[in-house]
């Protein structure tokens, strides 16, 4: 296999919802509480929910700026990649980076969908998350389904809402939930309460994978205030080390057997090690504990049930074979910077390149269309899905990296700064 010859689908990038995502999708009662994009005299522009100033419009939305321009500070639509938020130009940044398909996770709203749960009007924040939900599988999603794999957000103050609205768009083709990897921070029962059942009842009984991304908790691993933020951004894939942990002995696939979950942009690297300890863990404390898993090994019980996101880990590539590669999926990360865009084929192939081909395949894409219900092939030919198809396709779109002019870096920044700007 060359490198053109890769069909690349991406488990993880995020979206910046357009300003007109609301417009019409609303009960006529909420006619005057649709939330909305404002532009500040600064120039920022930011969405209005419910007396709520969301800032971080579009947060690490970096794509196509020089990496000394990297940032987390607020910003306009104007000053970002068109891509991030116009379905059209993101497929056409897709199509220049070589990637066929991809999953978008959300970005004013949070990962999960938390700023939807703060408002006291249940009835309303539940229209308000349906209408983002259809906007996202019937608009960005549907626009380009050989494209796109939808991702639904969770009413998350309400189990039995978030069971029903995974049944319901799961009948509109979405077999993906974005879930909080640490509820239990944002105020509601952890994941080894037996109050979250409905929910993976839901998702077993419909096919839908809760994917649980770093920071949808809203909170990530800062060793102390004055850490540098470098501590803060080498941290976070591992934070899913401590979600991982929790899956595994919460009981929920024991009672759940069908059921498997995602560990978006969680990193792999540090999950051969994983394996090994709670194994030994089970091994040597589970007579004192009192942990049972009916005759599993811990280890298997993560791969039959867990699936596993990278972006970039040559550590974890080459002990694919300890983690399961049949439950390895990659990740672009577009537009953050954490992203290879555009050059995102040939940074996995520099990873990858010396696998036996169907290693590539499952890698790259075979396990993302399988665990997601993704068949981008029933709508495009395969021949027209390769890196090097879909590049010749895009060979007019101008992906130069360009200056803004703006340097986004204040000087040294602290990992507690970085997290208040992140969810100010």
């Amino acid at each position: 296999m060359q490198p053109e010859d890769m069909i690349l689908v991406s488990v993880d990038d995020h979206v910046v919802e357009p300003p007109d995502l609301f417009e019409g999708r609303l009960p006529a009662q909420y006619a005057d509480r649709v939330p909305y994009v404002r532009r500040k005299s600064s120039g920022v522009d930011v969405w209005m929910y419910e007396g709520q100033q969301i800032a971080n419009l579009a947060i690490n939305a970096v794509a196509g700026r020089p990496k000394e321009e990297y940032g987390i500070d607020p910003t306009s639509y104007d000053d970002i990649r068109k891509g991030c938020w116009d379905v059209h130009e993101r497929v056409k940044d897709m199509s220049a980076a070589g990637v066929l398909g991809s999953m978008c996770f959300p970005s004013f709203p949070g990962f999960c969908g938390r700023l939807f749960a703060t408002s006291e009007d249940k009835d309303y924040a539940a229209a308000v998350l349906r209408a983002y939900n259809d906007w996202h599988i019937d608009e960005w999603c549907g626009s380009y389904p050989d494209r796109f794999m939808p991702l639904a957000l969770p009413a998350m103050w309400s189990a039995e809402e978030t069971a029903a609205e995974v049944r319901r768009v799961a009948e509109k083709g979405c077999h993906a939930l974005t879930f909080s990897e640490n509820p239990a921070v944002l105020g509601y029962p952890s994941l080894h309460d037996t109050y979250w059942d409905p929910v993976w009842a839901a998702c077993a009984d419909t096919g839908t994978v809760p994917c649980m991304h770093i920071g949808s908790s809203s909170q990530l691993v800062v060793t102390a205030p004055d850490a540098p933020a470098d501590v803060m951004i080498t941290l976070q894939p591992l934070n899913l080390v401590q979600c991982a942990t929790d899956l595994v002995w919460s009981g929920i696939f024991l009672r759940f057997p069908s059921l498997k979950i995602a560990l978006s942009e969680g990193g792999i690297g540090w999950i051969p090690y994983f394996l090994e300890r709670i194994d030994r863990t089970y091994d040597r404390h589970r007579a004192w504990t009192g942990q049972d898993l009916k005759g599993q090994l811990p280890s298997q019980i993560f791969k039959d049930h867990v699936i596993t996101c990278f972006i970039s880990d040559g550590a974890g590539i080459r002990n694919r074979h300890d983690i399961g590669v049949d439950i390895i999926t990659w990740e672009m990360d577009y537009p953050h910077s954490d992203a290879a865009w555009p050059r995102a084929a040939e940074e996995v192939w520099d990873e990858i390149g010396d696998l036996p081909d169907a290693e590539i395949d499952a890698i790259t894409h075979g396990n993302a269309m399988r665990l997601f219900d993704f068949d981008p092939f029933a709508v495009r030919p395969r021949e027209q899905c390769t890196v090097g198809a879909l590049r010749a396709e895009a060979a007019d779109h101008d992906v130069t990296i360009r200056s803004s002019g703006q340097v986004m870096r204040e000087g040294p920044l602290t990992a507690a700064a970085i997290q208040a700007k992140a969810t100010a």
